[in-house]
């Protein structure tokens, strides 16, 4: 019997992307194409069981064993540090992690600097690198709006394209880091499994190289 991988897929138009490579490197299911309502679906001829899951929410299912593979943004990776293996950078969803502010903001660095954002870790971490006292806001929605009513001076979010911020009078200061889906494991499926999740990383990295 073939040994089934348990994959967690981001609900989404990543996800949609990341299981079109997934099938192409040889890990098929074609009750996954079906329309319905179902979340689980799988493939015992090629070894494959998927299931969709919110985004931020795969690297939990990867860290805990319920899913042996799964494909997490690397902002999550480094707000949640998660204990799973990072086995290869899918080059999608592709975007930067990034200090903005309003037009025309100089710091101050005489006083405390006040960052609005969801990615608290990130922050403290870019920040604390260079020295900078810092007061975290965190929030979870619409944080371009926190500089323009005065509750920070800056926000950390994730940039793609930059209009939102445009359309609000803000302009990226300086990126943090850059940002992409990578393909994570779990660490005991990595050994018990890893003949066949060896074949699907090599199958996945020959399509980031194409």
């Amino acid at each position: 019997m073939k040994t089934m991988l348990n994959i967690a897929l981001p609900k989404g138009r990543l996800g949609e992307k990341v299981l079109a490579r997934f099938e192409k490197a040889g890990f098929p299911c074609p009750a996954i194409h079906e329309t319905n309502r179902k979340l689980i679906f799988e493939n015992p001829e090629a070894g494959v069981r998927y299931f969709w899951v919110k985004p931020s929410d795969v690297a939990i299912y990867v860290e805990r064993g319920a899913a042996d593979i799964g494909v997490a943004g690397k902002d999550i990776l480094l707000e949640y540090r998660p204990d799973v293996y990072e086995l290869l950078d899918l080059k999608l969803g592709i975007c930067r992690m990034a200090v903005a502010a309003p037009k025309g903001f100089r710091d101050d660095p005489r006083r405390t600097l006040r960052v609005a954002t969801k990615f608290a870790r990130i922050a403290g971490d870019h920040y604390a690198a260079r020295g900078r006292d810092i007061d975290i806001i965190h929030l979870n929605g619409s944080i371009e709006i926190a500089p323009i009513l005065g509750l920070s001076d800056v926000i950390v979010d994730i940039v793609e394209t930059g209009t939102t911020l445009k359309e609000n009078d803000l302009e990226v200061v300086e990126t943090v880091v850059p940002i992409s889906a990578r393909l994570i494991a779990n660490k005991a499926a990595g050994k018990f499994k890893a003949e066949a999740i060896d074949a699907l990383v090599r199958g996945m990295a020959q399509q980031t190289e194409d």
